[in-house]
């Protein structure tokens, strides 16, 4: 593969953003000053401005879930660029209509979907929903500690990890967090108050947090026999990346029986919805969404043609290729393989999306620490915790793929970090 010829370019991105600190950077301080400017990408694959290459095995935190520079969504792309861009929310486009209806099959159907930019907004809708739908004086949603749901106001409060609230309060009222996987705990923090249960299946953000098939279960029966909105927040976990289309359904029947009850009630997206073209939405049972009326809810953005092309040649993609079964089969590659790497004492999660649990007395380094010397290895991955790793590979990764991820990263937890 050709490198780009430009030796020493990354050094001098680094410099050109203020050095190794923040004080000159043109960007916010809101990430950290950025290692490494990565300029193209194919696949399982990233190349930076000095024409190195690296293994990506974190997907843009699992959204380009069919590998970068995909031909089929560059293609949709560069067409729908040459024939329509926007019009407004005011009228239909084309794209809009079959991403809708891909969307509520793969849910189970019976239901209807709204368009947003991004998984944040997509838990802003499905938050105003349930409130519209609760009415007067039920407005609170309740949440699980170490639950991830975004960072606007409401959403950061929806976000179970206090510690991340405090600069920024006073914040929205109406936000209520127990413990996860504790269904009597959730079941005694209810009131009348209440109108909305928001769970993830997974805590992709909180450290890889797996919930319980029958706590979710029980958490399905307290909604119904309270009269609460059941939210399935899959802004990371939907559209293929535990080994079922979303992670619900490890757990629920997609048709949901007559009514539906036996499934979430709204369930949000966004991430591998584009591959990387911003997009969130949020489906909903059609008696939910009629909660919803004319100028409820809007954004100028969502859903606009070139994004919904982008998302609609990621599901036809996907449904090709039976992604779900692919990341199904090269999760539990990649997960069992890695419990045979020194110093991983256990893993978790589901499908493509894994933590590696560390033993960092033996290895002498913390989870982000690990992820740091990936990196400079040429191995991209995130420390999700101080003890852990997160794997997000994209659906595509081949089992060699696989055993070149993981010789990398056996090779850094010998190392101790040394480069």
């Amino acid at each position: 593969m050709a490198e780009n010829p430009s030796a020493g370019a990354n050094a001098a991105h680094v410099a050109a953003m203020g050095g190794a600190g923040l004080d000159n950077c043109p960007l916010m301080p809101t990430y950290g000053p950025p290692p490494v400017q990565f300029v193209r990408g194919s696949g399982c694959e990233l190349f930076d401005r000095d024409g190195k290459r690296y293994l990506d095995f974190l997907a843009g935190l699992a959204v380009t879930s069919l590998g970068h520079a995909h031909p089929a969504v560059a293609e949709a792309l560069s067409e729908q660029a040459r024939t329509l861009l926007h019009v407004s929310n005011l009228f239909g486009t084309e794209p809009q209509v079959e991403v809708a209806q891909t969307i509520d099959r793969l849910q189970g159907g019976g239901g209807q979907v709204f368009f947003c930019n991004s998984g944040a907004e997509s838990l802003e809708g499905a938050i105003k929903l349930a409130r519209k739908l609760g009415g007067r004086g039920r407005y609170v949603v309740v949440s699980a500690l170490r639950s991830f749901h975004g960072r606007t106001l409401a959403t950061l409060h929806a976000t179970g990890q206090p510690e991340k609230h405090e600069t920024f309060q006073p914040l929205p009222e109406g936000f209520r967090h127990v413990e996860y996987n504790d269904a009597d705990a959730l079941e005694a923090a209810l009131d009348p108050s209440c109108c909305a249960v928001l769970l993830e299946v997974v805590q992709g953000e909180g450290g890889v947090n797996v919930a319980d098939g029958d706590y979710l279960r029980r958490v399905r029966e307290i909604c119904d026999e309270r009269g609460l909105a059941l939210i399935i927040d899959e802004v990371q976990t939907g559209l293929a990346r535990t080994g079922k289309w979303f992670a619900w359904q490890h757990h629920f029947e997609p048709s949901g029986g007559p009514s539906g009850a036996a499934r979430p009630d709204i369930v949000t997206m966004a991430k591998a919805l584009g591959n990387g073209v911003p997009i969130g939405a949020v489906w909903a049972r059609r008696p939910i969404a009629a909660a919803f009326s004319p100028g409820d809810h809007a954004t100028t953005f969502g859903g606009q043609p070139l994004a919904t092309s982008a998302a609609r040649a990621v599901l036809r993609t996907m449904e090709a290729i039976d992604a779900p079964a692919l990341a199904a089969t090269r999760g539990e590659e990649l997960a069992g393989k890695l419990m045979g790497v020194p110093g991983v004492t256990d893993t978790r999660g589901m499908g493509l999306l894994i933590a590696a649990e560390l033993d960092t007395d033996a290895i002498g380094m913390t989870g982000p620490e690990v992820a740091a010397a990936c990196l400079r290895a040429g191995l991209v991955v995130n420390g999700i915790s101080p003890t852990a790793v997160r794997f997000a590979p994209p659906l595509v990764v081949s089992s060699e793929d696989i055993d070149e991820c993981l010789e990398i990263f056996a090779g850094v937890l010998a190392g101790g970090g040394t480069d």
